[in-house]
């Protein structure tokens, strides 16, 4: 493939998870003969840090913005977010809006230049029963002033709400890899909302997950009423796309990358 053809992907795993998500989708994309970046958010996935050293969302995203600030300045990346994901995706928007090509959520949470960067978690929490967490863990951590709660997803709530349509080889994995993380909701609604100049001037597409019991169809669908978005696509999988039809989810970002 010519030079001026490759793009650049670069891969924002969801909570709980880390890079070894994009296992299946990584090399397909390389094989389109495009470069992939795809690396653990911090203390996620192999990556060192312990959650215990995290107090605010940009912590969790810095690895994000070693990678965006190693882009060299005329090179636009195509930046691809999942689930908790999207949030990672709106800070670096914000950042470094210059080097992004199109930005695309993957069933994931898309703040808006509206309201504080908490406030499409806060919905979300709002519109999911409890019990949907099923074995879900809730945990404090750190100091109590800074009202940090930690969350691990487990083995129940992997397999029938996340992995429900993927192959039962790929459940395992997800079990033996998981790690606690945080969605610093405290942090994020103190922080003021992304900028129209920066976040919101970056080419946004959603893929929706049509198959989704984490985040269902209907909040993602309100997600795009909400902020916006230049494409939208359907892919007809659980909340693990990039696990449960890897092939269908390549071609849709290929497509969104042209």
């Amino acid at each position: 493939m010519e030079e001026n053809q490759q793009k650049h992907f670069v891969l924002v795993h969801g909570a709980c998870l880390g890079a070894w998500s994009w296992y299946k989708l990584q090399p397909l994309l390389e094989a389109a003969g495009h470069r992939v970046t795809a690396f653990d958010l911090s203390a996620s996935g192999i990556d060192p840090k312990s959650l215990d050293e995290l107090r605010t969302f940009p912590d969790y995203t810095l690895p994000l913005f070693k990678v965006m600030e190693s882009i060299p300045p005329d090179e636009k990346v195509v930046l691809v977010g999942h689930s908790l994901g999207g949030i990672n995706l709106a800070f670096a928007m914000e950042k470094y809006p210059e080097k992004i090509s199109v930005a695309v959520f993957i069933a994931a949470l898309m703040p808006d230049t509206v309201h504080k960067p908490s406030y499409v978690l806060e919905e979300y929490f709002a519109r999911t029963p409890m019990e949907n967490f099923l074995d879900t863990q809730f945990a404090s951590f750190g100091r109590p002033e800074d009202h940090l709660q930690s969350i691990l997803f487990g083995p129940q709530y992997l397999s029938s709400r996340l992995y429900q349509l993927s192959p039962p080889e790929d459940v395992a994995l997800a079990n033996s890899l998981v790690r606690p993380t945080s969605f610093f909701t405290e942090d994020l609604s103190n922080r003021s909302p992304f900028s129209n100049e920066k976040f919101g001037s970056v080419k946004r597409a959603f893929i929706i997950t049509g198959e989704d019991k984490t985040v269902t169809q209907e909040f993602q669908r309100w997600e795009i009423e909400n902020t916006g978005v230049a494409i939208v696509k359907v892919i007809d999988s659980d909340h693990m796309a990039m696990i449960s039809k890897p092939s269908t989810l390549c071609q849709y970002l290929l497509e969104i990358a042209k």
